[in-house]
């Protein structure tokens, strides 16, 4: 069973699955690309309340599961992560400009996929929780 999440007001559990495109689907990404892209990913992800989980990479995608806060916004944190890795990925490995001439190195869409809710046990131990700590106080 995961864990949720709380912040001051809330207990959440927002967990998901992001897969990004390379610009058409040039075979560009291999284990250096990739390590560059997840720590880039990492570095701009807790500004925006995102917990990064776990990475993955085919050639020309890339696959991430992170958990969000509420206050989260996703198309906005996707969409700057795209842009600074697009810059940084281009600038530091020099040889993706031979099949990626223009500005971007990711496709304008994205698959982004909740990846469920909370167990109904979970959900009914909140529900219990709740009563416990309004009789208390």
């Amino acid at each position: 069973m995961e864990k949720l999440d709380n912040n001051a007001h809330s207990v959440f559990l927002l967990s998901y699955h992001l897969i990004m495109v390379v610009k058409y689907r040039r075979n560009v990404i291999d284990y250096k690309v990739s390590k560059r892209a997840e720590e880039i990913f990492c570095y701009i992800a807790p500004k925006y309340g995102i917990t990064p989980e776990e990475w993955n990479h085919g050639k020309d995608h890339v696959h991430v599961k992170f958990r969000a806060q509420p206050k989260s916004e996703l198309s906005k944190f996707i969409n700057a992560y795209k842009s600074a890795s697009s810059r940084l990925i281009k600038k530091e490995f020099p040889q993706i400009r031979e099949k990626l001439w223009k500005e971007a190195f990711w496709s304008q869409s994205f698959c982004l996929l909740s990846t469920g809710g909370a167990p109904i046990e979970t959900i009914r131990t909140y529900i219990e929780s709740q009563g416990e700590k309004h009789e208390q106080g």
